[in-house]
């Protein structure tokens, strides 16, 4: 019977072959044949690429590479937490390609040890930056829009019970342990992402009492966002507070220090109470030159609030020629470095790279990809400051973006520029495109889909240019693929596989020996004898981490 069936099966084969058309174009990828392999290579082709040699001779050298590489087990005194809002790996991919060519490898892209994590929320499939900042600073996934508070709550609820339903995550288990803490980005600083440092909220929204009021909701039973950072259990500990968002700080009937209105209706002006409740070795900032004229050796705090909302795209700072008077990410990340290394005990430094996400918004690739430059810059910056042997560095995103790296442009070509032309319109269609957006109006002559416009005319060099989108959208919306986690340092080696986004402060807080592995199991304070995760009671803890990660990581594959 199988000798049978054999012969059927090579007679159904060799009747489908003999009967096949071949096509004029390649089946896998519906564009035309090229009539010599040459006329498909472009110019900008190194010619050892073109050796078999070449590409057998560069994966032994990944190969020796990895089998070098030696995990450090000892507990991590410092860890720098590193967030690039909305860095899909399509923005990293077409960053290379930004700063040069396919082999450029963004800083962190050097880092040993890669783990994927799953970004969405527990009532939607895919994140906004309340729900992610929650699962991956402080342990728990929540619904979309709040930020630490349980999921059990609904969305701008003013009627649970703070004392049941709130909770806080690493820098309050990095404060608890003694660290000094430190937090950074370039949107304002009440902006969803940096509020999960310091902050519970049932809305996103909640930035200063103006916004929880408007909702019905008693200010004094649930503090705003700005407030939470000034007398907070966690904010008011903060050793370094550097980004924007002055409004949320400062009385509507108010200037500030730009003469820029606040939003307050309180009256209450947060930045003099901040002040005043540092009164000796701190220091307040509102601009660079107020940053970099801080005695990093006297001052023990530091608040610096750079704009009255979000602070300016890199591109708008150089074209604006306003590099003396508004820092950049890398400015604000070394003053806080070099405040917080002096700090015996060890520190947390957390930095968002906010400007990703906000590009994306506004389907901007060019701003997108050069504030993803920037954020590189600012880990190597990082790692050139700290020591690989005490300092624990994790780069991750909160989720994604709807993005592409499409179409087959030749090596070389512009990542910004012209990608291809269609086979159906024959009009030019951009390397990189959008889901959805304002890019919209850019890409279709009316709403109803009926032709496209051609697209030639547009100035792809202006960063304000808006590229190409399929569904009109006033904001373009989010992705929901997994983000890449990149881990150097002490025990950077259990960042590894596919994991809950929420596993991530899991790990982090095991390898500092903070939050609930500050204590060995017998109740004492953990020591350095236990730092090994193959002796004493930290071996118990390591193999539960390490054996979760795997079965994680056996269901995503038997459910593939």
């Amino acid at each position: 019977m199988r000798v049978i069936f054999a012969i059927l099966s090579t007679l159904l084969v060799v009747s489908t072959a003999s009967n096949e058309v071949y096509p004029t174009y390649d089946n896998d990828h519906q564009h035309p044949r090229s009539s010599s392999i040459t006329s498909r290579q472009s110019t900008f082709i190194d010619a050892e690429e073109l050796t078999s040699e070449f590409w057998r001779q560069k994966a032994q050298e990944t190969i020796k590479a990895k089998l070098q590489q030696q995990s450090i087990v000892s507990r991590a005194k410092n860890v720098v937490y590193l967030i690039g809002d909305g860095m899909s790996s399509q923005t990293t991919a077409a960053t290379r390609m930004y700063l040069g060519d396919e082999n450029v490898v963004l800083s962190f892209e050097q880092f040993p040890y890669v783990a994927t994590a799953k970004t969405y929320c527990v009532d939607r499939q895919v994140a906004d930056s309340a729900c992610s900042v929650t699962a991956f600073l402080s342990g728990v996934k929540t619904n979309y829009r709040m930020i630490n508070v349980s999921p059990a709550v609904s969305d701008s609820d003013c009627g649970y019970d703070r004392e049941e339903s709130e909770f806080l995550g690493l820098l309050k288990w990095a404060q608890d342990a003694g660290l000094a803490t430190g937090l950074v980005t370039n949107t304002r600083i009440t902006h969803a992402t940096p509020a999960g440092a310091y902050a519970s909220v049932s809305s996103r929204d909640w930035e200063d009492d103006s916004y929880v009021t408007s909702d019905g909701c008693d200010v004094a039973e649930y503090p705003d966002i700005a407030q939470q950072l000034i007398h907070g259990e966690v904010g008011k500990k903060f050793n370094v507070i550097l980004g924007g968002g002055r409004r949320h700080f400062v009385p509507s009937t108010e200037l500030d220090d730009e003469n820029v209105a606040g939003s307050r209706g309180d009256g209450r002006n947060l930045i003099n109470e901040w002040k005043e409740a540092h009164p000796s070795n701190s220091a307040y900032v509102w601009n660079k030159p107020g940053l970099q004229s801080i005695d990093v050796s006297t001052t023990e705090n530091v608040l610096g609030l750079f704009e009255s909302s979000n602070l300016l795209y890199n591109m708008e700072i150089d074209d604006q020629q306003l590099g003396d008077v508004k820092p950049k990410l890398t400015e604000m990340v070394e003053v806080a470095l070099k405040l917080l290394t002096k700090r015996t005990e060890g520190f947390f430094l957390f930095v968002e790279s906010g400007k990703i996400d906000m590009a994306h918004h506004g389907d901007q690739p060019r701003l997108a990809l050069d504030e993803t430059a920037e954020f590189s810059r600012v880990v190597e910056l990082v790692r050139n400051m700290t020591s690989e042997e005490d300092t624990l560095i994790v780069v991750t995103s909160d989720h994604g973006h709807t993005m592409t790296y499409n179409g087959y442009p030749k090596r070389g070509n512009d990542i910004l520029g012209i990608g291809g032309y269609s086979d159906e319109d024959g009009l030019p269609y951009t390397t990189l495109s959008y889901a959805n957006g304002e890019g919209y109006y850019n890409t279709y002559k009316d709403v109803n889909y009926a032709e496209r416009l051609d697209i030639s005319s547009l100035d792809l060099s202006d960063y304000h240019t808006k590229y190409m989108a399929t569904v009109p959208l006033s904001s373009e919306a989010h992705g929901g693929e997994d983000v890449t986690v990149y881990a150097s340092g002490p025990m950077a080696h259990i960042f590894r596989g596919t994991v809950e986004q929420n596993v991530l402060p899991e790990l982090i807080s095991y390898a500092a020996k903070i939050g609930q592995y500050r204590q060995t199991e017998n109740g004492g304070e953990d020591d350095d004898e236990d730092d090994d995760p193959g002796t004493g009671s930290s071996l118990a803890v390591y193999v539960k981490l390490m054996v979760a990660c795997g079965v994680v990581a056996l269901l995503n594959r038997l459910k593939w």
